[in-house]
């Protein structure tokens, strides 16, 4: 039996950069980290007593007998490229799927987690990373950016970068209480609403096009984000970006926001938020607010209607958390 922990990520500037189309003529980069919410995923071989050989517990329980039956996408292309026979698969996740945090890519990375290791193979976090990128983009067909992949295998605050070559994560160097400030002063609250991430990415790809002055706008605000974080300028400096950056990404496309979340962003800056985000690909999810600590009670009670997540920042990334080996062998 296997059992992997997979964090979710918080992307915090440079979104959109990570779309092949853009970073393969312009480059591109990300600021993202990933917090103590994660997703399980548990994987044993299912003992041969079923009139089926493959049962899968998700949002619903699939049994089939044939991998190809299988509806969930990335379970079944997963099957099919790793040759994972008579298997049965359990999903959880603290925080629901469709918010905004790449709760999908951290199951394709974990799930692939857990097929190598059942299998007996050891698969680096850049391997799982150019898997889930594959599984996702290629043999899925999903839209969509690759920071997600990333992120999730990776683990930690990260600058990371795009080319044509494909891409470096470098860790963002930043003290210990500094980074714990940063921590203090973010505010995440889930609005209610999930949406499928690619049907918005497939929107905002078709209108990256026409929008690549801001893409590019967005790029450079990566370099002022990291400085902030990496020297003596004042931290506020990076909730400002964000309120910028946020005001960029939503003119890209029409789906990323909505008067709802416009009308609680609103409402977080007035309570005195200096800054935030939606989450994710857009339309629904997680608010970030950057709030200083003097202003959190103010934004809390502007934000009662929602419910509010306290996080922590992580650095491990994808990890096999439970290793009992079995012996199998294929019918």
């Amino acid at each position: 039996m296997i059992i992997t922990q997979t964090p979710f990520r918080m992307s915090f500037f440079g979104g959109g950069t990570d779309f092949p189309g853009f970073y393969k003529e312009h480059g591109g980069a990300v600021i993202s980290t990933t917090f103590d919410k994660y997703c399980y995923v548990n994987v044993r071989h299912l003992p041969r007593f079923f009139d089926y050989s493959t049962e899968l517990s998700y949002s619903r329980i699939e049994r089939v007998t044939d991998v190809e039956a299988i509806e969930h996408p990335a379970i079944r292309e997963a099957m099919k490229y790793l040759d994972m026979q008579e298997i049965r698969l359990t999903y959880e996740a603290d925080l629901p799927a469709r918010s905004g945090l790449g709760t999908s890519s951290s199951f394709a990375v974990g799930m692939l987690n857990a097929f190598y290791a059942l299998k007996g193979k050891y698969a680096d976090k850049r391997k799982l990373a150019d898997d889930a990128i594959y599984l996702e983009r290629v043999l899925c067909k999903e839209s969509g950016g690759v920071q997600d992949q990333i992120a999730a295998s990776f683990g930690g605050l990260n600058r990371i970068n795009f080319n044509a070559d494909g891409y470096e994560v470098n860790p963002v160097i930043i003290s210990p209480e500094r980074k714990a400030q940063l921590n203090r002063n973010l505010m995440l609250f889930f609005t209610g609403f999930s949406r499928f991430s690619s049907d918005i990415q497939k929107t905002t790809q078709k209108d990256m096009a026409d929008k690549e002055r801001q893409l590019l706008e967005m790029l450079s605000l990566v370099d002022e984000a990291e400085k902030v974080l990496t020297t003596k300028t004042d931290l506020n400096e990076f909730g400002r970006l964000l309120d910028y950056t946020w005001k960029l990404k939503r003119g890209i496309s029409s789906g990323i926001s909505t008067d709802s979340i416009d009308g609680l962003y609103a409402k977080g800056i007035e309570a005195g938020a200096l800054g935030g985000k939606l989450l994710g690909a857009g339309g629904g999810g997680f608010l970030l607010f950057y709030v200083e600590e003097d202003k959190r009670e103010a934004v809390a009670k502007a934000m009662e209607d929602l419910l509010y997540v306290p996080f922590q920042f992580e650095n491990s990334g994808t990890r096999v958390i439970h290793y009992t080996a079995e012996m199998y062998e294929k019918r």
